[in-house]
């Protein structure tokens, strides 16, 4: 008994497991406890929409990398993009694209620290505590703000007074190997140190070796009580990523009927797990015609490769006083990429250099009379490198900038609990961003100057290589001024350049806020209401017209109630959410208003997202565990228009277009009332899990499955970015002893096998469209060992 009390003040603390002591008999529902609002409570106390899994979880689920984590939480959405983008959507809202002058719509923070670059996330997903992710704006409480909400990675902390450790392995086909491990080690009466490790490996899912994973990663903390009051612990981690990175297959092409002014679709008949590199779509792009150019595509430059190395330092102090907890968070991020993929249908390269500084500080005050507070200030500090090359072979793109971000923020949070069982709760943050962008981009286009029926013919031109600078190219090519062009040879081509500088800031101060109010109904029933309000700052683009774009707007209305019921062997949360989203960004490939090709975000206007969301927990049995959560959500654009330069031929997509009646080299494309992309009408997690007692032992059968309905996984709203419904199944059993001292188990992962489209890149000079897809069907024996 008195080390079960010990365990739970220790959960209190915030030092233990995530998962506290079941109730009396452990037949009841486990409580988990989570820190997401800056203070230790159990989830069904914290009046917030927010899914929790626990280390134990993302183990047995499989969740190495940021990729997975759609697999477990229906509301949230994660595209993998060209080498280390990551984007996350959580109900509809996210951006397609984060680079390295462009924040993410999903904060990320690691250990407390918000990290402003998503690309950063990469082997994070080990030893961990748990991991939070909240839904919706957060305004009030968080490093940096964000419209569509956050993924809080918490690590395992040092425990004071003891030896103890544990280590897992797993192994796989496509040659998969796993092997974590950590190892925690007193120091003195007073202090702790905890080591962990991750190696996480597996051959390619695509035909080319593509859509591999080669990620090592280590950490170390200390922690030390100096004294009853205050506590210190210090931190640093290292992870690398190596391998291919994501790969794709070619979808098809779309060909321009100029009699009829249609564009009709043809399938490439390639399957989807057949890579861009394979000798089948190497015959196939070289059959793709490149307009500008006048020729078909030569082979795509077989380079693929990442090594993206990243570092991180931080430290927490805590200094309990009279007056509240004082909590003090430094911390240093770095990280540095060299990644070339081909994902798009052509070779990005992306060098770059990421630097960030923090510093949060807060009061979490006890409580006076019927008040209670948390106060803080933050500050973050990013300095951005990059030199980006985007190859298409009828034009590079080449890219150098320098990004710098200063943010000052103020925050504060006050409950009044007006009686024992009613709380009214306000927040309100203040932020300065200063952003400053310093870079220039230089196109060239390979331009035919011969016309053959109407139509570019320059069979001989030759098509622009891979290289690292423009100042790279050599003969046959020539560089001309920027502005200018130069022939290439007698081939009837010429090599156009065009430049873009950008040198801009965009300062921005905003207030945000929250208001809530909760009330319990019973002890364990909890209803609650809330609005809060959001933003994600403005940024850049290297693009003529599109250089800067402002900040998006989210204001989120919530309703919901958590409730224990039949012992404690119920668990039922319901959740009701209204999302006012305005002057919304959206990142894409597109034409500039000088008539080059570029990636550039535009303010495109605003949606409404509604929806309704159920978590079900249930302990039919102390044996048997079932559960439910299920999302229904409408999303659509009330208004979402944007401008393209005319061009040769008409836009690709699959919204309304027109030309602009105020200026004729403009189309204006019309997409209101189109549904949100990344946004399934219905996502559905079930599962079972039967503990079967033999004797000394426990045999754990667990099934889970994830249904989603059709949903548009790319913003032209084109059919073939249309995915149909999809199950994706999962089944592990499990042997181990009942104290838990090891486990084996064997697991199957995507029963199905079916490959799921989730990203649809496109390579706009061959007018095709690629498809990103999940992982193939996976299965393996794992092992684990606690000491």
């Amino acid at each position: 008994m008195r080390k079960v009390l010990l365990a739970s003040s220790m959960l209190i603390a915030g030092w233990g497991a995530p998962v506290a002591a079941q109730d009396a008999g452990n037949t009841g529902i486990r409580d988990i406890i989570v820190t997401a609002q800056r203070k230790s409570e159990s989830t069904q106390k914290a009046g917030i929409a927010i899914a929790v899994l626990s280390g134990d979880q993302l183990l047995q689920k499989g969740l190495s990398s940021a990729n997975d984590l759609g697999k477990a939480v229906p509301a949230l959405n994660v595209q993998a993009g060209g080498g280390p983008l990551t984007s996350f959507f959580v109900r509809g809202v996210g951006n397609f694209t984060v680079n390295g002058y462009s924040d993410p719509a999903v904060a990320f923070a690691y250990d407390g620290v918000y990290m402003g670059r998503a690309t950063s996330t990469s082997g994070m997903f080990y030893d961990l505590e748990r991991l939070e992710v909240l839904k919706g704006p957060q305004g009030t409480l968080y490093g940096r703000n964000a419209t569509a909400g956050a993924i809080n990675a918490i690590p395992a902390k040092p425990k004071i007074g003891e030896w103890s450790g544990n280590a897992s392995a797993y192994y796989g086909n496509y040659n998969a190997f796993g092997l974590q491990g950590a190892i925690n080690a007193p120091i003195g009466e007073h202090g702790a140190l905890r080591l962990a490790g991750n190696v996480v490996s597996h051959d390619g899912y695509m035909s080319d070796g593509t859509s591999d994973e080669k990620n090592q990663a280590l950490r170390g903390q200390m922690l030390a009580e100096l004294t009853p009051e205050l506590t210190v612990r210090v931190g640093a981690d290292w992870s690398h990523t190596g391998g291919k990175g994501p790969g794709a297959s070619y979808a098809g092409a779309y060909a321009y009927n100029r009699a009829s002014g249609v564009y009709s679709f043809v399938p490439s008949g390639l399957s989807v797990d057949t890579g861009l590199y394979s000798p089948a779509s190497q015959a196939y792009r070289q059959t793709l015609f490149l307009g500008a150019t006048g020729r078909n595509a030569a082979p795509l430059d077989d380079t693929a490769y990442q090594n993206n190395s990243f570092y991180g330092t931080n430290a927490e102090v805590t200094w309990k006083s009279g007056i509240g907890t004082f909590t003090l968070l430094p911390a240093w991020r770095h990280s540095q990429l060299d990644s070339r993929f081909g994902n798009p249908g052509f070779v990005g390269w992306i060098r770059e250099k990421d630097d960030q500084i923090s510093l949060e500080a807060r009061l979490a005050t006890k409580r006076v009379s019927i008040f209670e507070a948390i106060l803080g200030g933050y500050y973050f500090d990013e300095t951005v490198n990059g030199n980006y090359t985007f190859a298409q072979q009828q034009l590079n793109a080449y890219q150098a900038f320098t990004s710098k971000t200063k943010s000052y923020a103020a925050f504060g949070r006050l409950t009044a609990h007006l009686s024992e069982r009613f709380r009214l709760i306000g927040g309100l943050r203040f932020t300065h961003d200063a952003k400053r962008f310093d870079g220039q981009a230089d196109v060239f286009i390979d331009s035919c100057t011969v016309r053959v029926a109407g139509r570019p013919s320059c069979p001989t031109a030759p098509l622009l290589p891979v290289t690292a600078s423009y100042t790279d190219l050599t003969a046959p090519f020539t560089i001309a001024p920027a502005g200018g062009a130069a022939p290439i040879g007698a081939t009837g081509a010429v090599l156009v350049h065009a430049q873009t500088p950008v040198h801009a800031s965009l300062p921005k101060s905003k207030a945000t806020w929250r208001a809530g109010v909760e009330f319990d109904v019973t002890p364990r029933s909890l209803l609650y209401a809330t609005v809060e309000t959001g933003y994600r700052s403005g940024g850049f683009s290297l693009s003529a017209g599109y250089e800067t774009f402002q900040p998006e707007y989210l204001t989120a209305y919530t309703i919901g109630s958590k409730n224990r019921f039949w012992n404690n062997r119920v668990q039922l949360n319901l959740e009701a959410f209204y999302w006012d989203y305005t002057n919304q960004q959206v990142n894409h490939s597109g034409i500039d208003l000088n008539g080059n090709q570029g990636q550039f975000t535009q303010n495109v206007g605003n949606s409404k997202i509604k929806g309704v969301e159920a978590d079900l927990q249930l302990k039919a049995t102390h044996t048997t565990l079932f559960s439910a959560n299920i999302q229904y959500l409408d999303s659509k654009y009330g208004s979402y228009t944007y401008s393209v330069p005319v061009g040769a031929n008409p836009p690709i997509t699959g919204c309304a277009y027109a030309l602009n009646p105020a200026n004729a080299a403009l189309y204006t494309i019309n997409c209101s009332g189109k549904p949100g992309y990344q946004s399934p009408r219905w996502t559905a997690n079930l599962g079972l899990e039967q503990t079967l007692p033999l004797g000394r032992y426990n045999l754990v059968a667990a099934v889970d499955t994830q249904y989603k309905t059709s949903r548009y996984i790319a913003f032209d709203f084109l059919p073939e970015e249309l995915i149909g419904a999809t199950w994706t199944t999962n089944a592990e059993l499990r042997l181990s002893p009942k104290e838990g001292r090891w486990s084996l188990a064997g697991y199957v992962r995507n029963i199905e096998g079916t490959r799921i489209p989730v990203n649809a890149p496109t390579y706009p000079a061959a007018s095709s469209l690629n498809y990103i897809t999940s992982a193939p069907r996976t299965f393996g024996v794992r092992a684990g060992v606690k000491f």
